[in-house]
């Protein structure tokens, strides 16, 4: 029938059972149960360690926050239920894009931009953006901190920040590329405005091809459309294509999704950021088969209404959204195919000390929106390297606190 065999490993004795069919599972003795509970109570206390460690974080956000913190956590949204949205989710890709015409290659792109950085596999997403040099000026840019005028030290930034992916110039990455394209995701801006020539141009136009962007090892491309614009046409046209393209050899595609227009300032207020503008914006983007949309944050809505432009309805100031910022994002949210495709929304400019406060601020409305994260650059980038790397981290703690739940 068989017999028992005993045998010895280290300070644990095993008894193993043979039988006519072979050796089968071990026995296990008292002094490995014993070694087995005690890994058990570390498992528990590194859990306890975690969990307190996600409370500090949390009291930390609301600190920040300071006086919004109520405002913006405790808030409930009773414009669009969430559960007509589409959430990010650990297993995005499986749940959106694998029925999708998008190619198995470009699957892998974006798992690995969702893949990596301190938002790893949660379905979130921060992104280091440094194009300002091009879109503004390297000097306004980057004379706030030098050091940044070295291609190296913006991919060490966002290597150190913990995020996902670093967007940038070609030419910032290229220089670089054999050196970290494969130790953080790389997405290439092919597309910029330039603010040398005058009188002043607002238009955005490429600045090299998606293939140098495959040949350097980019998992995505990203580009601008200014809608609203006179040359919006031209530029739907020539990344519509870019985006096919890149999409045809593998990559992922970022679309920067901005409305330009000085007929959007009507009466002194600037509809640029209003929800529902922005809103079509995006719609407008994910037409041309954006697989993520940067959109501004809303900072106010009736654009349609104050313009007289274009169409609108009713019901998207009456029932689909109210005034509260979160509401105002979710609706950015349901013109991305109800949240199909993920809402990034950036940071904006750096204002100084209120920075943290600020970005806390958006990361919070874009995670309560069900937005998909944040795209932080010069309020990083334009301080202290160790202070910018607590700053995005401080808006990653945001995405990875449980307890601040989609509104």
């Amino acid at each position: 029938m068989g017999c028992a065999s005993k045998s010895s490993h280290g300070s644990c004795t095993y008894v193993g059972q043979y039988s006519d069919s072979g050796y089968q599972c071990p026995i296990v003795t008292t002094e490995r149960w014993v070694e087995d509970i005690r890994n058990e109570i570390v498992i528990m206390y590194q859990n306890s360690e975690s969990i307190n460690a996600r409370k500090m974080k949390h009291k930390r956000t609301s600190e920040i926050l300071g006086d919004k913190s109520e405002y913006l956590l405790n808030h409930t949204c009773t414009t669009i239920d969430k559960k007509t949205i589409h959430l990010p989710s650990p297993n995005h890709i499986e749940e959106i894009w694998v029925n999708s015409n998008r190619n198995n290659q470009v699957l892998r792109c974006l798992q690995t931009l969702l893949g990596h950085g301190r938002l790893a596999h949660t379905g979130y997403c921060s992104i280091l953006p440094v194009d300002q040099g091009i879109e503004h000026s390297a000097g306004s840019a980057f004379a706030p901190n030098p050091m940044y005028f070295d291609p190296e030290n913006i991919i060490k930034l966002a290597m150190e920040g913990g995020c996902n992916g670093v967007a940038s110039t070609y030419g910032v990455l290229a220089i670089m590329s054999r050196k970290y394209a494969h130790r953080i995701p790389f997405i290439v801006k092919i597309n910029h405005n330039e603010l040398l020539s005058i009188p002043t141009r607002h238009d955005q136009v490429m600045f090299g091809t998606v293939k140098s962007a495959w040949e350097m090892g980019a998992i995505a491309v990203g580009a601008t459309i200014y809608w609203g614009s006179p040359e919006s046409t031209r530029q739907l046209q020539e990344i519509a294509e870019a985006f096919q393209l890149a999409h045809e050899m593998g990559m992922a595609t970022i679309l920067w999704c901005y409305t330009r227009n000085s007929a959007f300032k009507v009466e002194g207020v600037d509809y640029h950021t209003s929800a529902d503008l922005t809103g079509q914006a995006n719609h407008l983007g994910v037409t041309i088969q954006a697989d993520i949309i940067k959109q501004k944050l809303p900072v106010n809505n009736g654009g349609y209404l104050a313009t007289k432009q274009g169409k609108t309805s009713k019901l998207v100031y009456e029932k689909l959204t109210s005034d509260h910022p979160i509401d105002l994002t979710r609706y950015q949210v349901l013109n991305c195919y109800s949240g199909r495709v993920g809402l990034i929304n950036s940071g904006g400019e750096s204002q100084g000390e209120s920075d943290l406060k600020e970005a806390v601020v958006t990361a919070v409305v874009n995670k309560r929106a069900g937005g998909m994260g944040l795209i932080l650059g010069r309020k990083a980038f334009q301080r202290p390297f160790n202070e910018g790397v607590e700053l995005m981290h401080a808006v990653q703690d945001v995405y990875l606190d449980d307890t601040i739940t989609i509104a």
